[in-house]
């Protein structure tokens, strides 16, 4: 077995407004002795199965801006797109995995578990499409790889990606609100560092923050907190399909939690086609695994733990279809001056974690957070104070729950 050569972006490399890729490492090959999907303990928590009896994503694209999808993976078939290179200096194209990232991205969204004569590893939305968009490491082409993403027909754009810096992230919130006007959704990562430093896109108005949490319903340790975290998904002992030999890998980190959260809004808008941007990202908010205290949200885990099923089961009031129901983009767009420029973050620990170790037996009960969330409350009495406190971005500390 392979052993553990987990690469890291040092300080050194990193300078503010540069973005590094969230998942990165080697591989090794999984256990036969029981499936791979019964190690996909995410899955059997979302109750994924009962989901797909009522869509899989189809209809479907969900852009990945990240390292590169490889489209030979065999539980990625079908599934990869054309898609766009920006990251010219790196060899190959869109299809060259340059990080071993983006390939793992794609998997926990789209996955077909047809590797390994069908004991392969399953995405959460295995119908949907992958729009592959390779971008370099930096922030300088990431304006033009959202609007390419949204002119290609992208619904969702993950981006398991962060960096420091919003000065340079100007261009980039104009092509965030190009997205939103285009009707498409932005799902980003808030970063790895463990703090309640501020990580973009994530932070960036307009885009949806997505932190990382346990088995335990808790906030992992690594995931980063605060006013940008706007909702969470399952971060560890992630079993995907990846870019190395095995085809498989296991990680943890908010990469992988941002990828779910994609995937659920595929799930929701491949059932409901005529659904606006707004009434999607609306409903995975009030249908959200809420605070265990009552409120409607906190900085560990934003409005709540995603839950697909139930947004697809009972997704409640869908709302307005023009109103965006996150309150830091009208409230972005009546500060003035623009936001100052917030110090580097995310430099220290920014990639996600890939494992060599196969993915491991658990005694814990995997359904457990799907039960215990409370759902969050509507969103639509949003008040002035969280207005305020949404847009100053402050860096508060929160109990995990």
């Amino acid at each position: 077995m392979p052993t553990s050569n987990t690469q890291r972006l040092t300080h050194r490399t990193l300078i503010p407004g540069v973005l590094a890729a969230l998942l990165v490492g080697t591989a090794a090959a999984p256990s036969h002795a029981e499936s791979i999907r019964s190690k996909q303990w995410h899955l059997t928590a979302m109750k994924a199965e009962e989901m797909w009896k009522i869509t899989k994503g189809e209809g479907v694209t969900v852009a990945v801006i990240d390292s590169g999808v490889d489209d030979k993976n065999p539980d990625l078939p079908g599934r990869v797109l054309e898609g766009k290179d920006f990251a010219l200096e790196a060899p190959g194209d869109q299809h060259t995995d340059y990080r071993s990232h983006g390939t793992g991205i794609a998997g926990l969204i789209a996955g077909t578990g047809e590797s390994g004569a069908g004991d392969g590893a399953f995405g959460l939305a295995p119908g949907a499409k992958i729009l592959p968009i390779r971008v370099p490491l930096n922030a300088t082409v990431f304006a033009k790889a959202i609007r390419y993403a949204v002119d290609a027909g992208a619904k969702v754009i993950n981006i398991s990606m962060a960096g420091g810096g919003t000065a340079v992230w100007n261009p980039e919130s104009e092509a965030v609100k190009y997205a939103l006007s285009k009707g498409a959704l932005i799902f980003a990562g808030v970063g790895n560092d463990g703090d309640s430093s501020l990580a973009y896109p994530a932070a960036t108005p307009g885009v949806v923050g997505v932190g990382a949490i346990g088995q335990d319903l808790r906030r992992t340790a690594e995931s980063q907190y605060g006013p940008q975290v706007d909702l969470t998904a399952p971060g560890t002992e992630l079993v995907h399909a990846c870019r190395y030999k095995t085809g498989l890998c296991n990680s943890h980190g908010t990469s992988g939690a941002t990828a779910l959260v994609s995937a659920s809004a595929a799930l929701i808008w491949s059932k409901h086609p005529d659904w606006t941007n707004n009434q999607v990202l609306r409903v995975m908010l009030n249908t959200a695994g809420g605070p265990t205290s009552g409120a409607k949200r906190n900085d560990s885990i934003g409005y709540g733990i995603v839950r697909p099923r139930i947004a697809l089961t009972t997704p409640g009031d869908r709302g307005p279809a023009d109103e965006y129901p996150l309150p830091d983009l009208a409230a972005a767009d009546a500060k003035s001056p623009s936001p100052q420029a917030s110090e580097p973050a995310g430099n220290k620990n920014e990639e996600d974690k890939q494992s060599a170790v196969p993915a491991r037996d658990d005694d814990s009960d995997p359904a457990l957070w799907i039960s215990l969330g409370v759902g969050a409350a509507a969103l639509f009495g949003a008040t002035i104070a969280t207005l305020v406190v949404r847009t100053r971005r402050r860096n508060t500390t929160s109990t995990a729950h």
